[in-house]
C-alpha cells in the first residue's frame, strides 16, 4: 500500500474517533401542537395515565414523552385532563346550524361533534342540505339522522292512518336515498304527530331499509310516561323494532317522566339488559337534568287534536264544540307534568315577555285559567316549554348504567335569546362537575367514555372518540377540579367554566379558555369520515 493511502486512512480514523464523521442522528419529529404533561383519559374507560400528545396534520401522531420535540404550539396541560372531544349523539342542531355554524354553545362545553335529526324530524333532502353545510363551513363536526316524521309528512301529510303499500314503498325509497346521501340512521319521534300515527310494523319496514347501510335506529319512544301505551310498553316496542329489523337501537333521552312512572327506571333498565342478553343491540342516551323541554303542543295537546296539522288544531281550539274536549285532554297532560307551576315557557317569538314564566303566572297576567292561557298561546303560535317532571333517583340509576351515553337533547341558540333549557350550555360540564367530582356517581374515566368512544362507536366514527395514535385530533382539555356548568333554569345563557382547550381536527377552537371562532369542523357523511 502506498504511503499516501496509509496517511489518508489514518486521517479518516482519527476524525472518526473525534466524532467529526459520526453518522447524523435523526431529527426528532416536529408537530403542529404538543400537549404536554396532561392526565390522559383516553375514552376507553380504562385508567388515566400521564403523557404528552403530539398533533400533526389534524391527527394524533404520537403519544409519549415529547418534551424535547419541536412544535409550533406547546400546551402546558399539567393538572388538566386530556380527553377525546365530546360527541353529542342526540341534538336538534340541524334546525339552526346554517344560521349558527360556529356552534359556540356546544364548543364551549368541549363538544366537537353533534348529531342532528333526532326525534323524527330532520333537515331534508339530506344530500342537498349536507352539501350546503360543507360549502358554508362549520365550527363543529356534524352528522345527521334522517327523520321518519319528516318523510311521512312529505308522503302522507298529517294523516292519522296506516300508509297504503304505495305510500310505504315511497317512504322506504326516501329513507334509502337519505342513507345513500350521508345519513347515519333513522330517527323517530313516536310520541309526536305524525310519527305517533305510525304503527310498529310501519317503523320496522323503514328500519330494515337502513340495515344495509350500516345505520342505526334511534327513537324518542312512543310514551315516556302513561300518556298512551305507557313507558314500559314503549321500551318494549323500541326493542321489538330492533329485534325484527335486526338493527341497533338507541333509545333517546331515556327517562321516567311524570309521577305515574317514577321508579320505573328499574324495570326499563331490566328490559334493556334482558334484550341485550338475547342479542338485541340496544343502548340509550340521557341528559343530566330532572326537567325536560319540548313544544307546548307536544307537551299538552292530545294527538287526535293535532291530526291534519297546525291549522286543523287551531280550528279545533277555536271551535266551541271541540275546544272543551281538547281542553280536557290538555288538563290531563298538565297534571301529569306536575301542574301549571312546573311548566315554563322557554321561547315564544310572538310575545317574548312571557318567556321564563310558568303557566300559572301567565294565566294571572291574562286573567284566565292556566290551561286557557296555554290555549291562547297555541292559537298565536307554538312555544317551547321546560317542565320539571323527573326524580333524581331515576336519573342517577340510568346514568350509572354502562349502556347509557351522555347527550343534551339541545340545539344551537343565540346568546341571550329566550330562556332555553340550561342543557344547551351545560350538559357535559354538569356531568363532569356535579356527577363525577361532587357526587361520585360516575368515575371520571367512565363519564368520558360515555361522552366519547361510546357514541363514536354507535354511529360508526372509526377515527374519533379516542386518544390514540392515528385518530383525528378532536380533543378537549379541562380542569377536573373546576369544570362546572354555570347555566341555570333562570339564567341559562352562561358558558361553563373549566374547559380550557378544545381542538377540532388539530386546530384550536378554544385556547386557554378563549373562543377563536375557527371553522375546522366537518360534515360527517354516513358517520364514517
Amino acid at each position: 500500500m502506498r504511503p499516501s493511502m496509509i496517511r489518508i486512512i489514518i486521517s479518516f480514523l482519527t476524525l472518526l474517533a473525534f466524532g467529526i464523521f459520526q453518522p447524523a442522528r435523526a431529527a426528532p419529529d416536529s408537530y403542529h401542537i404538543v400537549i404536554e404533561g396532561g392526565k390522559i383519559v383516553d375514552g376507553t374507560g380504562g385508567p388515566w395515565y400521564d403523557g404528552d400528545v403530539g398533533i400533526k396534520n389534524g391527527r394524533i401522531k404520537k403519544i409519549g414523552d415529547l418534551k424535547n420535540s419541536p412544535t409550533v404550539k406547546r400546551i402546558n396541560a399539567r393538572g388538566l385532563v386530556v380527553a377525546p372531544g365530546f360527541i353529542d349523539i342526540h341534538t336538534h342542531t340541524d334546525e339552526e346550524i346554517e344560521k349558527l355554524p360556529l356552534a359556540r354553545n356546544y364548543m364551549q362545553q368541549g363538544v366537537t361533534t353533534v348529531v342532528g335529526g333526532n326525534c323524527g324530524d330532520s333537515i331534508y333532502p339530506v344530500g342537498e342540505k349536507l352539501a350546503a353545510l360543507k360549502r358554508l363551513g362549520l365550527g363543529i363536526n356534524f352528522a345527521l339522522f334522517v327523520g321518519q316524521a319528516t318523510i311521512r309528512r312529505q308522503v302522507m301529510g298529517m294523516a292519522d292512518r296506516a300508509p297504503t303499500q304505495g305510500e310505504l314503498n315511497k317512504m322506504k325509497e326516501w329513507v334509502a336515498k337519505a342513507m345513500e346521501q350521508g345519513a347515519v340512521g333513522l330517527s323517530t319521534g313516536l310520541y309526536y304527530a305524525p310519527g305517533s300515527y305510525a304503527r310498529t310494523e310501519e317503523i320496522i319496514e323503514l328500519a330494515k331499509v337502513v340495515v344495509p347501510y350500516g345505520g342505526i335506529y334511534t327513537s324518542h319512544i312512543r310514551d315516556e310516561s302513561d300518556y298512551n301505551i305507557g313507558l314500559v310498553a314503549a321500551v318494549r316496542e323500541a326493542i321489538e323494532i330492533g329485534e325484527k329489523a335486526d338493527i341497533p337501537v338507541q333509545i333517546s333521552h331515556f327517562k321516567a317522566l311524570g309521577k305515574p312512572v317514577w321508579g320505573k327506571s328499574v324495570e326499563i333498565l331490566n328490559l334493556v339488559k334482558t334484550a341485550r342478553a338475547r342479542g338485541v343491540d340496544v343502548t340509550f342516551d340521557q341528559y343530566p337534568y330532572v326537567a325536560s323541554e319540548t313544544s307546548l303542543k307536544g307537551a299538552l295537546v292530545p294527538g287526535w287534536a293535532q291530526a291534519g296539522g297546525d291549522h286543523k288544531m287551531k280550528e279545533r281550539l277555536l271551535d266551541s264544540a271541540t275546544r272543551p274536549k281538547v281542553r280536557e285532554g290538555m288538563l290531563v297532560s298538565l297534571d301529569k307534568r306536575g301542574g301549571p307551576e312546573k311548566l315554563f315557557i322557554a321561547t315564544f317569538d310572538p310575545d317574548p315577555k312571557i318567556e321564563g314564566k310558568h303557566l300559572t303566572e301567565i294565566g294571572k297576567i291574562k286573567g284566565m285559567e292556566p290551561v286557557d292561557a296555554a290555549i291562547e298561546i297555541l292559537i298565536s303560535g307554538d312555544a317551547s316549554v321546560v317542565s320539571f317532571n323527573m326524580l333524581d333517583e331515576d336519573l342517577i340509576r340510568l346514568m350509572q348504567s354502562p349502556m347509557g351515553m351522555v347527550a343534551s337533547d339541545g340545539s344551537l341558540v343565540e346568546f341571550n335569546k329566550g330562556v332555553p333549557h340550561p342543557r344547551y350550555y351545560g350538559t357535559f360540564p354538569r356531568v363532569l362537575g356535579k356527577y363525577v367530582r361532587e357526587d361520585g356517581v360516575l368515575t371520571l374515566e367512565e363519564a368520558v367514555r360515555k361522552m366519547t368512544s361510546a357514541p363514536a362507536h354507535r354511529i360508526g366514527l372509526v377515527d374519533r372518540g379516542l386518544i390514540k395514535e392515528g385518530m383525528i385530533a378532536d380533543i378537549t382539555i379541562f380542569n377536573p377540579d373546576t369544570v362546572k356548568d354555570t347555566a341555570t333554569f333562570e339564567k341559562p345563557h352562561q358558558y361553563p367554566s373549566g374547559i380550557d382547550y378544545v381542538i377540532v381536527k388539530g386546530q384550536l377552537a378554544i385556547s386557554n379558555g378563549a373562543w377563536t371562532g375557527i371553522k375546522a369542523g366537518q360534515v360527517l357523511d354516513s358517520g364514517r369520515k
